[in-house]
């Protein structure tokens, strides 16, 4: 069985990531199972280049073949933003999920209805020794103001969904038809099928 490394230590990423890859015949690891403790700056100018960095550094490290993402989201109220930046949008320091949130919904207060949006990701899967491959996925819908849902990460509880539900208040198999991640790495395995041999 092949070893794969995420190059991820978002633990909400990794169950998701599993979850989708689980029926290739990958032994999934995360940076904890190898002691590996890599914060790459994502200084890239795109979710793909920021993904490339994150897989090829992981993959190097542990000589693996490794799959880092990258993915944000992109607000038409707010010109694209946070986009890139999703993470570290909020000013506060050691921000919260909690925290990225209400800083978003404080930046769109005023702002005409509705706050189309749209999630983004990009998979790369880095072989040393081989270029690297990349995968991307989008996902349509809008802010809404109020949180609802307990389930995802990140903007997931005030992100909603063309039918009605937010990320959140979707399953993990729900979810993992219709995220923006999940179409990524849905695109990403024919991929690692070719490029890890596997049947």
């Amino acid at each position: 069985m092949q070893n794969l490394l995420l190059a991820t230590n978002n633990n909400g990423k990794v169950e998701e990531i599993k979850a989708l890859l689980q029926a290739l015949p990958l032994h999934i690891l995360t940076p904890a199972d190898l002691l590996l403790d890599l914060e790459i700056p994502e200084d890239g100018r795109t979710y793909a280049e920021n993904a490339s960095l994150k897989a090829v550094a992981f993959a190097r490290a542990a000589n693996l073949p490794a799959l880092g993402d990258d993915s944000g989201l992109e607000v038409d109220a707010l010109g694209g933003q946070p986009g890139l930046h999703s993470h570290r949008f909020c000013p506060l320091p050691n921000a919260s999920d909690a925290d990225r949130r209400a800083y978003l919904l404080e930046q769109l207060a005023g702002k005409p209805r509705p706050w189309t949006a749209r999630f983004k990701a990009t998979v790369a899967i880095a072989v040393p020794g081989k270029a690297v491959e990349l995968a991307a996925g989008v996902c349509e819908g809008e802010i809404i103001p109020l949180e609802r849902g307990t389930n995802g990460f990140g903007y997931d509880p005030i992100f909603q969904l063309p039918g009605g539900l937010t990320m959140a208040e979707l399953s993990m198999d729900q979810k993992n038809r219709l995220s923006h991640r999940a179409l990524a790495l849905q695109a990403a395995i024919p991929i690692l099928k070719t490029i890890l041999s596997l049947t």
